[in-house]
């Protein structure tokens, strides 16, 4: 029987770069298949409803950002559950807050999921606008691969169909949500 595996996209696409999680998310969702299956979820700012989530899966990967000053604009960090527990000192944004206390609170639960955490390090969250900026979208293709290989950890084969949709399409749907797109995922 193969683990349950979910993908996370985190993040708020009103503050520039916040939104990269949710972008990818919904990248993955549209331009790839899985084996076994995956579910991809817009986790949004989830706060508290990331419990159950932790708490059903067997292995969650979360796509967000990370308010790292130590860090340069666009690198890439991998953090187990646990490393993310431990470095108490990147909870910049409110996003950045919940995830960790859900984690502490699920990790004294009978079962939490294994989780990961994909990051990169934004330039821009504080303009109000849904775009990502351009030192971010020259990392775009490496934060994507990252997270394709974190789920190749989880038993997870994603295979790229042929592209659907691109990043300025996911920005366009994310800006201009409709009743035919729907809203996030």
């Amino acid at each position: 029987m193969n683990a349950k595996v979910a993908l996370i996209g985190s993040g708020n696409a009103f503050f520039m770069d916040e939104g990269i999680g949710l972008y990818a998310g919904k990248y993955l969702k549209e331009n790839f298949t899985y084996e076994p299956s995956l579910d991809i979820i817009d986790g949004g700012t989830l706060g508290f409803l990331l419990m159950p989530l932790l708490q059903e899966y067997e292995h969650v990967i979360i796509a967000n950002t990370s308010s790292d000053d130590s860090k340069a604009v666009g690198t890439i960090t991998v953090m187990s559950g646990d490393e993310l527990i431990a470095n108490q000192g990147i909870k910049k944004t409110a996003n950045e807050v919940e995830i960790t206390e859900m984690l502490q609170i699920c990790s004294m639960a009978s079962h939490c999921a294994q989780t990961t955490m994909v990051s990169i390090v934004p330039e821009d969250i504080i303009s109000v606008c849904v775009d990502v900026t351009s030192s971010l979208r020259s990392h775009w293709e490496r934060y994507i691969e990252v997270i394709v290989e974190e789920l190749a950890k989880c038993g997870i084969q994603a295979t790229r169909k042929k592209q659907v949709m691109g990043l300025d399409e996911i920005l366009e749907q994310f800006a201009n949500p409709s009743i035919e797109h729907g809203k996030g995922f």
